[in-house]
């Protein structure tokens, strides 16, 4: 049975439409003809030792495969570097190699790093919460006398992406709010996102990328990725426009015509610098509802302000005005909003490329050891590296972080470091959940369209990355002969398209080798 088939299963949530997918997604010649002899991944040999009879038929094929390799590498794209390697982990050695030892940025492979740390922090079970507090007592009319607190606790999966409708978190929490008995709060609505530190934006993230989704700001308080939906559509007395999800956080001007007749529509959505929205443009009186993606700047006040439209569908007011703050230590639990399980979670973040879901879970697996117990890129990276170090035999010198996503310019890896990971993953207790969240050859998600009709298809799973000037491939296949090997491909330079094809050659190339 191939790998995939045996361990791969697909979990996730609700696919959302492209403008939520978090792609951080934009040569010397070898004169190696046999594979250098390498340190091996730890992993104990499933079968027993070579005849030696058969050693020289084993040692041609490999010597083979080296040089399928090392010529699809060179001769399919035009400048930049290779780093590469393939190790078995069924007999434990090295297959091949070529720059296994350079750091090179590994755009969104890096999210393979963060998936490992925080399966192995947390669990595949585990779910991140979102809590509600209060400050004060409730009386017998349903008054909080005192502040109600939104605490973010770092949950990525607040989002229609999971739920389906991007209103589902906040009108869940509201429900409970008004199941505890209150009816008004007499003092303020608080975001508190303390959980993380106030950098919001990686550094090594370009400018240009700010105002797309993929590249939404972090924050432990985040809801639908940051990202707002604006919905303009037709009307009886003029054009409408509704927010998804619905929120008190931003003022909208409507400057939208309507044009009698008309099928189309040209709208543009201003985001003022006060973070109010202007939308301008007509809309046709036969034209559909349309969406437009806004990110958001101020993610606790946005999700603040979700969740204060939530409450006030329901007839609870908030005489107080809308802020950011910290949660008292006194302060009491009122209801509290859990995220699904991390299996799930990062099923869909490796699978889909999502880098707001790693951005978070990178930070909240920092959590757990910092000494202040607040996410940070920087203790993300004393978290990562800790692992590394201690559990995947990894020099900490091989992993340089400024993100969780790949996203960042300045994050880079030696591919050594990443196949020593799968190797790890493979053998954890966690293994089929981080298995299971990579896409397949030729089947689905960022792999879909690859390794088609070839015997990569159906078999082989690895995590994509892709930038302007990075193309990357990660993960595991099972060989003609039953092994399964683990292999990571970075290319870094202009010709990615190329390196592309190049890595999917290379992919049908594995899943056909036999040692017999």
């Amino acid at each position: 049975m191939k790998l995939a088939a045996a361990l791969v299963s697909i979990v996730g949530g609700v696919t959302l439409v492209a403008a939520m997918r978090g792609g951080s997604e934009p040569t010397a010649r070898a004169t190696s003809t046999a594979p250098v002899p390498d340190v091996t991944v730890g992993v104990a040999p499933a079968m027993p030792a070579v005849p030696a009879a058969r050693t020289a038929a084993m040692s041609r094929a490999v010597r083979v495969l080296d040089l399928d390799l090392n010529s699809v590498l060179s001769a399919r794209v035009r400048g930049g570097h290779w780093g590469a390697i393939v190790v078995s982990l069924t007999r434990g050695d090295t297959l091949f190699t070529r720059g296994a030892d350079a750091l090179m940025q590994p755009a969104s492979t890096l999210k393979l790093f963060t998936t490992g740390l925080a399966l192995d922090r947390f669990g595949p079970n585990y779910q991140l919460g979102t809590d509600v507090l209060r400050d004060g007592p409730v009386s017998a009319d349903g008054t909080l006398r005192g502040n109600l607190y939104l605490r973010g606790g770092g949950d990525p999966a607040m989002s229609m992406r999971f739920f389906g409708s991007a209103n589902t978190p906040m009108d869940s929490l509201a429900n409970a709010i008004a199941l505890r008995g209150i009816r008004r709060v007499s003092g303020d609505l608080v975001a508190d996102a303390s959980a993380f530190d106030d950098q919001r934006i990686p550094d090594g993230w370009k400018r240009r990328y700010l105002s797309a989704a993929y590249a939404a700001p972090v924050s432990a308080l985040s809801l639908n990725e940051n990202v707002l939906w604006v919905a303009v559509g037709p009307g009886r007395g003029g054009a409408t426009i509704a927010l998804e999800p619905a929120t008190t956080a931003f003022t909208v001007t409507n400057n939208v015509s309507q044009r009698a007749g008309r099928t189309g529509a040209s709208i543009v959505v201003y985001r003022r610098p006060d973070g109010n929205l202007d939308v301008r443009g007509w809309v046709g009186t036969k034209s559909p509802t349309r969406r437009y993606s806004v990110v958001v700047n101020d993610p606790p006040r946005f999700a603040a302000g979700a969740l204060r439209a939530a409450l006030a569908a329901r007839g609870i007011t908030v005489d107080g005005t809308l802020r950011e703050g910290v949660t008292p230590p006194a302060a009491q639990h009122v209801a509290s909003f859990e995220s699904p399980p991390l299996a799930q979670i990062v099923s869909e973040m490796n699978r889909e490329s999502i880098n707001h879901l790693a951005e978070l879970l990178f930070r909240d697996a920092a959590r757990t050891e910092a000494p202040d117990h607040v996410g940070s890129v920087a203790a993300g990276e004393v978290a990562l590296r800790r692992f590394l170090t201690d559990k995947v035999d990894v020099p900490a010198t091989d992993v340089r972080v400024a993100d969780g996503s790949g996203l960042s310019v300045r994050d880079s890896v030696t591919p050594r470091a990443m196949v020593h990971l799968l190797a790890y993953a493979h053998r954890a207790p966690w293994s089929s959940a981080f298995h299971s969240s990579l896409p397949v050859a030729g089947e689905s998600e960022l792999l879909k369209a690859r390794m088609r009709r070839t015997a990569a298809q159906g078999n082989l799973h690895a995590k994509t990355g892709t930038t302007n000037t990075v193309a990357s491939l990660a993960g595991y296949v099972t060989a003609e002969d039953g092994e399964i090997l683990a292999f990571a491909f970075i290319y870094n330079g202009a010709d990615r398209w190329n390196a592309r094809a190049a890595m999917d050659k290379t992919g049908a190339l594995l899943a056909s080798f036999s040692r017999n």
